[in-house]
């Protein structure tokens, strides 16, 4: 049967505009004179200058950027460290372990989240940041081990045998030989982790207080009333901020694949 790639081309175009249309009606939006995200009446940078006074979507920002840094620093690590033990060495209860990783990763953010919120109420926490960065770290921790792990599967056992050999201890074989090579997942981990954060509704909504609003929870709470032009802005600038550090990454990545070829 002959392949037709016109036709490949034409469903990937739509895949595309499947995918990237909402988005772009949103940074439309974000320049409209209405105050109803209904119709296209005009162009104004109006709501980019009201952004800056909307203290509540601001402070709902920062306490996202917050628990979103805090949560992946923290998860990265323990998650690295966790990953490189299990492959590594052997432990009672070590494929019981493996398979409870994979818990939190399938089942039901609702699920886990009221589970948060039980163990929050016996142990009698204030919900807030604490319990809202607590939550976010437990939900990304099996996110980067599997990341890591993987990496970690494709990586030489001879390089720490010859580490050894040439007399390095086992902590800067660890540092010097280990962390390089797992880079790559340890970068997609912390990637994933920080947009699970950034993004995350169900399992903040039972474990946020009241002073710990975060950006998704402010939008949701706007539903109701309707989202304002400001919050569109907001999303522009953050779209475009994005954008420039993916150029930037594909530009260190060409560079580095270069040198590559070059040496």
């Amino acid at each position: 049967m002959k392949h037709n790639k016109k036709l490949d081309n034409f469903c990937l175009i739509l895949v595309m505009i499947f995918l990237f249309l909402p988005i772009f009606v949103l940074i439309l939006f974000s320049f409209n004179t209405s105050r109803l995200n209904i119709v296209f009446e005009g162009f104004t940078f109006h709501w980019y200058k009201d952004l800056f006074s909307n203290r509540m979507l601001l402070d709902s920002l920062g306490n996202t950027l917050i628990v979103a840094v805090i949560s992946t620093l923290i998860s990265t690590i323990v998650g690295t460290i966790s990953a490189y033990a299990l492959k590594k060495y052997d432990f009672p209860f070590k494929n019981f372990i493996n398979e409870l990783l994979y818990i939190p990763v399938v089942i039901p953010e609702i699920v886990l989240g009221i589970s948060l919120l039980c163990i929050y109420t016996v142990l009698k926490f204030e919900l807030g940041m604490m319990t809202l960065i607590l939550s976010h770290i437990s939900f990304s921790i099996p996110f980067v081990i599997i990341s890591v792990r993987s990496v970690l599967e494709q990586m030489d056992p001879n390089l720490e045998q010859a580490a050894s050999d040439l007399g390095a201890s086992k902590l800067k074989t660890f540092f010097y030989i280990v962390i390089p090579s797992l880079m790559p997942g340890i970068f997609s981990g912390a990637q994933l982790a920080f947009t699970l954060s950034l993004d995350d509704v169900v399992i903040s909504y039972f474990t946020a207080g009241p002073d710990s609003n975060t950006l998704p929870l402010q939008i949701y709470s706007m539903i109701k009333t309707g989202v304002t032009p400001d919050v569109n802005a907001l999303i522009t600038i953050m779209l475009l901020i994005i954008f420039l550090v993916l150029c930037v990454s594909m530009v260190i990545n060409i560079r580095n694949l270069n040198k590559g070829e070059l040496k």
